[in-house]
């Protein structure tokens, strides 16, 4: 009952908009005899030799965005503060989500909702991610030039990211949030100002997509924890426009 109510909320606040090009093939897929995309197809290779991670990416299921930690057998090392809050929100039946109050979601709780997919666009010096999200259609950078981590980052909700590629797989690190978002959707896990996020990117061939991701936050956590997410491409549609306008209702949410 309470995750129907979730998705409710998660319906509630987000409007797509009308869009074209639902069906429209897309090109440089590999087809089957009957035109289907072929999904099990070999990854295919960048025009300077690494995996192409570009596409349309929907996680397999709704787990990661309920609980990021559900596979953990020794459960997330939360400090006691942060267990306190964890109870507090599930206690308050989540009402002061940031994602109820039409903020974005939050990384990697943003690539986590099986009811919106992102959009993954590859350049040589440069990955962009485009959101469809709960909330508002959002984006990040990925920048593959070399740069540094920021040392004194303003506070974000999506961070500063940064990537350098480890044989296959793009290794994606994160810093610079803000301690108002949360990890996750039906634990409430918080985050801290410490917050890093590294995430691992591996397509495993041309249909599926798997993201390691590992929370680094000492200041809310006794030490990194890590969960493996898998995805597949949609191919043939498009993202689209997503507007949240109903953040003035939130206070009429049901807690505490």
């Amino acid at each position: 009952m309470k995750h129907q109510i979730l998705i409710s909320v998660v319906l509630w606040v987000a409007l797509p908009a009308t869009a074209q090009w639902l069906n429209y093939p897309t090109p440089g897929i590999p087809r089957t005899k009957d035109g289907k995309a072929n999904l099990s197809a070999p990854a295919p290779k960048a025009a300077d030799g690494k995996p192409d991670l570009s596409g349309i990416w929907l996680v397999d299921d709704r787990k990661y965005f309920f609980d990021l930690g559900a596979d953990l057998k020794d459960r997330v090392p939360v400090q006691p503060w942060a267990k306190a809050r964890v109870q507090q929100n599930i206690d308050n039946l989540h009402k002061d989500d940031p994602l109820a109050l039409c903020m974005p979601p939050g990384v990697p709780r943003i690539n986590m909702n099986p009811l919106f997919p992102f959009k993954i666009v590859q350049t040589p010096r440069l990955v962009i991610m485009l959101h469809e999200t709960s909330t508002n259609s959002a984006f990040r950078q990925i920048f593959l030039d070399g740069r540094p981590l920021p040392k004194d980052p303003q506070p974000t909700w999506l961070g500063y990211s940064v990537g350098s590629w480890q044989g296959d797989t793009l290794k994606v690190d994160t810093i610079g949030f803000n301690d108002r978002n949360w990890i996750d959707t039906d634990k409430g896990h918080p985050q801290t100002d410490a917050l890093h996020v590294i995430e691992r990117f591996h397509r495993i061939d041309f249909g599926h997509l798997q993201i390691e991701v590992t929370i680094d936050d000492p200041k809310a956590y006794t030490k990194p924890w890590t969960a493996n997410v898998a995805l597949h491409l949609l191919p043939d549609t498009e993202i689209l426009e997503t507007v949240c306008e109903n953040a003035k209702d939130a206070g009429h949410m049901v807690g505490k």
